[in-house]
């Protein structure tokens, strides 16, 4: 006779599997970026307009590329323990339905944005939704262990997306906060990546683990945390932030590279993990840093 710890749990309500194909935790930081850049496009507070309509439509743009990207990822999801458990490989929606709400996601983030903001912004929205949900996705993600540092390029382009709304052009600054996401992007996932070689190498997936070891990527994950320890200066030596800044950002990069040199020289299972937590909280903290520092009277624009 079945107990209840027998049972199997029961399903989660029908709008939570559909808000877990958009990966709330990765859009809310994207969409949070995004925020960043509109801010900082203005000296003051920008347009309403573009702080609200710009952010719903990357928000659900982003939205849509993630379910897009849980469709098209479904197999390797199944065999996979960190993903196994999402909507799809469960059964708990159809790849139909996921499909129809990408659709729905996608049309309304490119009509509020045609619309509502610019079309500069909807243009390099859209480019970037495709470029994950399908050119990283189909393309990449399976023919070069590169392929998160090429593929990064469109998980970089929110702060971008940002500041177009407010400007309808795309500024050099922006650009400045595209590259600081763009190098941080390998040293974040690589340390996941090692985490779950093993899951990697079962799906067939090219990570760099899998295909130049453990070693190798634990040197470049700590390369790039020395670059990315570099660009992320260039905002107070550009002037576009002050001294609040700086003083964050050299905290967080010294932790961030504490973490890489012991992820470099021990092999300790929990510390890639770990650095691949404090990540996300790195650039959670260094973007909010860029935030406060620019509405700051006392900091905003000084230099050395």
């Amino acid at each position: 006779m079945s107990t209840t710890s027998d049972l199997a749990p029961p399903a989660p309500p029908v709008w939570r599997r559909y808000l877990e194909l958009t990966k709330p935790k990765v859009v809310a930081l994207i969409t949070f970026t995004a925020i960043v850049g509109t801010l900082l496009a203005s000296p003051g507070w920008p347009p309403l307009d573009a702080l609200l309509w710009g952010n719903l439509g990357i928000a659900l743009a982003s939205g849509c590329a993630a379910t897009i990207n849980h469709v098209l990822d479904r197999r390797i999801d199944e065999q996979m323990a960190r993903t196994r458990a999402r909507p799809l490989p469960t059964g708990q929606l159809t790849e139909r339905k996921a499909l129809v709400f990408a659709a729905v996601l996608g049309l309304t983030a490119m009509a509020i944005l045609s619309f509502l903001v610019n079309l500069l912004t909807a243009a390099l929205t859209f480019a970037s939704l495709i470029g994950y949900a399908v050119v990283y996705t189909v393309w990449l993600k399976r023919a070069t262990s590169q392929n998160i540092v090429i593929g990064g390029a469109a998980g970089a382009a929110p702060p971008v997306l940002g500041w177009a709304a407010v400007t309808n052009n795309i500024d050099p600054n922006a650009l400045l906060l595209f590259l600081i996401i763009f190098i941080w992007t390998p040293p974040h996932f690589w340390a996941l990546a090692i985490a779950r070689r093993d899951e990697y190498a079962r799906a067939g997936i090219p990570m760099l683990p899998v295909t130049h070891g453990l070693a190798y990527t634990r040197l470049h994950v700590l390369l790039y945390t020395v670059l990315l320890f570099v660009v992320t200066l260039m905002p107070f030596l550009t002037h576009m932030s002050g001294l609040l800044y700086l003083c964050v950002a050299l905290v967080l990069n010294v932790i961030f590279l504490y973490y890489a040199l012991a992820l470099k020289i021990t092999a300790r299972e929990e510390l890639p993990m770990r650095v691949f937590k404090f990540s996300v909280t790195y650039l959670m903290y260094l973007f909010a840093a860029l935030l406060v520092d620019h509405y700051l009277p006392t900091t905003q624009g000084s230099v050395l």
